[in-house]
């Protein structure tokens, strides 16, 4: 069938329509990799009742902002979904679809005037996860789009130089036999000027080829690749629940070299240990904190959600005491560790410290950096309670950004600024950050 895309949809899909039916208007089609505009002939790979999903088989008219993508993996990894147009165009598709969210789901109108803050569109990203496959012929690569099956890829161009020399040496590895047979996932790290990197090393536990295997890969990557830092190696445990799909476990086996790896912003050199988030694109780490913690002072903060401590850190210097929250043991405590003296390191799931000790806090200021699910309604609706004057919200999914506003501006919340900061560009996500006031 013939379709044209409308527009481009959170996700990456363009969105099309199914001719009129008799029930009236047709079933909304989602098609990846076009662009508003292009006339396509599509084929449904999946049917729901409210709509299709779809696959271009052919351009009947190509828009004229799409290009050749930089990358020969585009459109076979599932990394990547934006390579078929330029950056700048790009950055103003994220801005729509982070303004229609806002008005349609959030009832927000006007949006505020977004301000855009972009970043180099290659090699931006300190971490990747890799995909290892050993037996029947080695591989390292990534997941192919919507699909569990490995695509062996050799280089990643959005991610950074350090990062593409160590995909070069696990290739040169694999090929000569060295790589331990029960390595199911490497993820890798560098820190901010590239120079060093940190490596997990994921294990399978059923295969009980005992730790002198790993741990032989482990000094082989060490020699290979100088700059590696830290090795950590994760067995992992998939456990099946009934009818459902299996779930992962991860427990550390052990390390070589804890708590070396550093990464340093102005406010600091941060721990980040193995397991522990920190934000990926190394570009904008910076720019993301002065957007949330410049010209904030006073009293009390509290930074929710805090992860290794990024915001606290900055925070430190302009406010009398900080409490920062954070429910992951890995993230927790590199936060204890990284905090200053004026920062009260709290491990905790936020909904229990806004319902427990939090509720009596009087904060001036609050971050909250939640991840893609959101607030949820008792956390939003327990930090309403707390009153602070002006708080920041640092999002990752505009969908649950816009349900929380909800909550918020329905407490007396006002959107005094609205930043789209791209930590994520080639791809469909969106990082944004509002700036509350009440």
């Amino acid at each position: 069938m013939e379709l044209t895309i409308e527009k481009l949809i959170y996700g990456g899909d363009g969105l099309g329509r199914l001719p009129a039916d008799e029930k009236g208007r047709g079933k909304a089609a989602f098609v990846p990799f076009t662009l508003p505009g292009e006339k396509i002939e599509a084929q449904i790979t999946d049917e729901k009742p409210g709509f299709v999903r779809a696959s271009a088989t052919r351009l009947v008219e190509a828009s004229p902002l799409r290009i050749e993508a930089a990358c020969p993996y585009f459109q076979r990894c599932g990394g990547c979904h934006y390579q078929h147009t330029d950056y700048g165009e790009q950055l103003k598709l994220k801005e729509d679809i982070l303004k229609e969210n806002l008005r349609r789901l959030a009832k927000m109108e006007p949006v505020p005037e977004v301000a855009v803050h972009a970043s180099p569109a290659w090699n931006y990203r300190n971490r990747t996860r890799l995909q290892v496959r050993v037996d029947s012929g080695f591989a390292v690569g990534y997941f192919k789009a919507s699909s569990h099956e490995l695509l062996p890829v050799e280089r990643c161009p959005i991610s950074s130089s350090l990062l593409n020399r160590a995909i070069e040496v696990l290739w040169k590895l694999g090929r000569g036999g060295q790589v331990a047979p029960n390595v199911r996932e490497v993820e890798l790290f560098a820190n901010d000027d590239d120079s060093q990197l940190q490596v997990e090393l994921y294990v399978d536990s059923r295969q009980q080829v005992g730790k002198p295997e790993p741990r032989a890969f482990a000094e082989l990557l060490r020699v290979a690749l100088p700059e590696v830092s830290t090795i950590y190696v994760f067995a992992q445990t998939v456990a099946q629940a009934r009818g459902a799909e299996g779930h992962i476990t991860e427990e550390p086996l052990w390390t070589d070299h804890p708590g070396e790896f550093r990464y340093r912003t102005k406010a600091g050199a941060l721990r980040v240990s193995g397991g522990a988030f920190f934000q990926v694109n190394r570009f904008l780490v910076e720019e993301l904190v002065g957007i949330v913690t410049g010209g904030r002072s006073g009293e009390i903060a509290l930074d929710l959600y805090a992860g290794v401590g990024l915001f606290s850190a900055a925070l430190a210097a302009s406010f009398r005491h900080i409490v920062a929250v954070e429910s992951s043991q890995g993230s927790a405590a590199d936060l204890k560790y990284n905090s200053p003296r004026n920062v009260k390191a709290v491990r905790s799931v936020v909904d229990a410290y806004l319902a427990g000790p939090g509720a009596k806090v009087r904060p001036d200021y609050v971050v909250v950096d939640p991840p893609r699910a959101g607030l949820g309604e008792r956390v939003a609706s327990g930090l309403a309670k707390l009153g602070a004057p002006r708080v920041t919200y640092v999002s990752c999914d505009p969908a649950t950004l816009a349900r929380d506003l909800i909550t918020l501006t329905g407490a007396g919340y006002r959107v005094e600024r609205l930043h789209l900061v791209d930590l994520f560009p080639q791809t469909y996500h969106i990082e944004s950050v509002v700036e509350l006031a009440r």
